[in-house]
């Protein structure tokens, strides 16, 4: 029964984690604004929330670097997998390929 389960579930999962990364980009600029603004009060200069910015969007690229470091350790399973291996495929078709360019047949 948990079979049935699985592909129903799975691209739902996957949704889930790509609206995700979208929240934690969002929410890591929020939080390095939020630093920002508390290092400003807290010393009363007003160039330190660009501290507090800079952190925020270095999170967030930190984030999409670990989304893509994920998606293509995948990519690379789904390379080996034979199913999907579209340089077997090309080696069956190059038999047809042993006559010459120039020859119009």
């Amino acid at each position: 029964m948990s079979e049935e389960k699985e592909p129903r579930l799975k691209p739902i999962v996957e949704g889930v984690q790509a609206l995700s990364l979208g929240i934690s980009m969002v929410v890591a600029v929020v939080i390095g604004v939020a630093i920002g603004i508390g290092l400003q009060k807290l010393t009363g200069s007003g160039w330190t929330i660009w501290i507090g910015i800079v952190i925020g969007i270095g999170a967030a690229f930190l984030n999409v670097f670990k989304a893509y470091n994920k998606q293509y350790k995948e990519f690379e399973k789904l390379a080996k997998d034979p199913r999907y291996n579209h340089k077997q495929y090309l080696k069956d078709d190059d038999d047809d390929d042993d006559r010459d360019p120039g020859d119009i047949r």
